[in-house]
């Protein structure tokens, strides 16, 4: 059996909803007996956006095309080379009913570089970055704190956690001046040292108490990462902002692989 890349797109997307909705309506009507009101109220709503990659298409206005012919309601741009682009992600949006989601990073340095010149590189791409997508209407601007590869770095301890807090807390006051977020993403052990459970951002994101300071959780890396999906989902509460969605096995398109 073949099937092209538009129906395979389709059919994921339905896959994807089914899945984001259903499993958590089971876990709350499982326990419920009928005609009594559910404990936690569902209010959360399922938007699918797309990274500029994933839909086909030789321009933004074609894979918006496919997009909104799909009922995909959000846009992802990745952060770098953001500014010179701007006119071009306006345009493009211009009478769409897509949104711009999350900025998927695009900062330089990081954060955690041991090197006080390189932490400003980051902190200062990272405002230019959030004024950017606070500019066309973004919910967030992912950060990463460090990569396996970026050295020297901070060593894991509970004043490196301190000192990390303080920095995304500034930045969060930075979003919520231009009607945005910071949004921490987590990753796998083979991508990063710190920060690999979506618990642990979101108790990051507790402590801070600043609501320019969200987290998401993205399936692949939660596959090496997490012992429950949904256990992870409920853990991070009110502060999860962005969910990335990836098959288990390749990180293809949901459902393609596992």
């Amino acid at each position: 059996m073949t099937i092209d890349r538009r129906k395979f797109i389709k059919s994921s997307l339905a896959g994807a909803a089914a899945v984001g909705l259903g499993n958590s309506l089971g876990a709350f009507a499982g326990e419920t007996p009928a005609g009594t009101p559910p404990a936690f109220p569902i209010k959360a709503e399922l938007r699918i956006s797309f990274q500029e990659g994933t839909a086909p298409g030789a321009n933004l206005n074609e894979k918006f095309d496919f997009m909104e012919e799909h009922g995909v309601v959000g846009f992802e741009p990745h952060g770098r080379g953001m500014k010179g682009r701007m006119q071009e992600f306006k345009d493009a949006l211009k009478g769409r009913n897509i949104k711009v989601s999350a900025v998927c990073a695009g900062f330089e340095g990081f954060i955690l570089s041991t090197d006080p010149a390189i932490r400003k590189k980051c902190r200062d791409t990272m405002e230019e970055l959030i004024i950017l997508g606070g500019e066309l209407g973004s919910t967030g601007v992912i950060i990463v704190p460090a990569f396996n590869s970026q050295v020297p770095v901070m060593p894991h301890t509970q004043e490196t956690r301190d000192f990390l807090c303080e920095q995304f807390n500034e930045m969060g006051n930075t979003a919520q001046k231009y009607g945005t977020t910071v949004i921490l993403e987590p990753l796998n052990r083979k991508e990063a040292f710190y920060l690999r459970q979506v618990a642990d951002a979101a108790s990051i994101c507790r402590d801070i108490n600043n609501p320019g300071v969200t987290c998401l959780g993205d399936f692949w890396h939660m596959t090496w990462e997490e012992t429950c999906d949904m256990a992870a989902f409920v853990s991070a509460g009110k502060y999860l902002q962005h969910v990335h969605m990836a098959s288990r096995k390749r990180r293809s398109m949901p459902g393609e692989d596992g």
